[in-house]
């Protein structure tokens, strides 16, 4: 079940020895979860366009309160999720650079969170944050965050769990659109890792990655500080993953990879991110 979100705060980071992730697979079959947030496959298996871009200026993060643990259970299907709005093509991206491209070089994990995070609140701890030239990834389960300004899928009356507000807001102080704007969830700060120490900040531009797949995303909110793997409900769409709140999401085969120092201006401007993403993510492609 998703559990709610809330502000970085400062932690800091620790070095750990090498591990290593496996290749890129293609997603286990989704599994009916009677907890909190995804498998914890290791080391991790891991939500499409944005409203109009607004005048450019940081706003500052804003608090979420913490949901109750008694949240309900997001139940899966049995069967392997359906491609919406599939493409033709073998590699789907919204840019030159492939899914293909950007799985080779997350085939090993320099460790840099000092602990691993959970994909369910009672799921084992495997999934670690892993360090690259330029950026940082994981890889988890997909659950879907619908927080933010209501909408027609995004709403109390759709997801249990909603939530009005989001960690970051647009630039005219509204919180973001999540049925529209592609972001993802990053955990609060913590001792395991602080994202703001390793340039991960709201707004951050972020590729991510599912089968052949590839949607650009945002920074556009914060999770527990022992959770990891949720996006937005756009990110799901964009990636052919079932986006209902309730049941939405996939419980492994995602891969996040976000830059580092990187940042959307204005964050609700998806075509900006889409821009700055596919030139960080050539880059990424060529440095690693």
């Amino acid at each position: 079940m998703r559990v709610p979100t809330l502000t970085l705060a400062a932690a800091g980071v620790a070095l750990i020895a090498p591990a290593t992730l496996p290749g890129a697979a293609a997603a286990l079959p989704p599994e009916a979860r009677t907890a909190a947030h995804g498998d914890g496959a290791d080391p991790g298996a891991g939500r499409g366009a944005g409203p109009a871009p607004a005048a450019s200026r940081d706003v500052p993060a804003v608090a979420r309160p913490e949901r109750a643990a008694t949240t309900p259970s997001r139940g899966r299907t049995s069967t392997a999720p359906p491609r919406t709005d599939a493409g033709t093509a073998p590699d789907r991206a919204e840019g030159a650079v492939t899914a293909a491209d950007l799985l080779a070089k997350v085939g090993t994990c320099a460790q840099i969170s000092a602990g691993r995070y959970r994909t369910d609140a009672d799921s084992p701890a495997t999934v670690p944050v892993c360090g690259a030239q330029g950026a940082v990834f994981w890889r988890a389960d997909l659950d879907i965050d619908c927080d933010g300004q209501a909408t027609a899928h995004c709403n109390s009356q759709t997801d249990p769990l909603y939530s009005p507000g989001t960690a970051y807001v647009q630039s005219d102080g509204r919180p973001l659109n999540a049925e529209t704007l592609p972001y993802i969830v990053v955990p609060a700060a913590s001792s395991r890792w602080s994202p703001a120490a390793s340039g991960v900040r709201g707004g951050s531009v972020a590729a991510v990655v599912y089968q052949d797949r590839v949607q650009y995303a945002v920074v556009g909110d914060t999770g527990p500080s022992d959770l990891i793997g949720e996006a937005s409900y756009a990110t799901a769409r964009g990636l052919g993953i079932p986006a209902g709140p309730s049941d939405g999401g996939v419980p492994s085969g995602v891969t996040y990879i976000v830059f580092k120092d990187s940042k959307a201006v204005p964050i609700e401007d998806h075509q900006a991110a889409v821009m700055m993403g596919e030139r960080l993510a050539r880059q990424f492609v060529t440095d690693n």
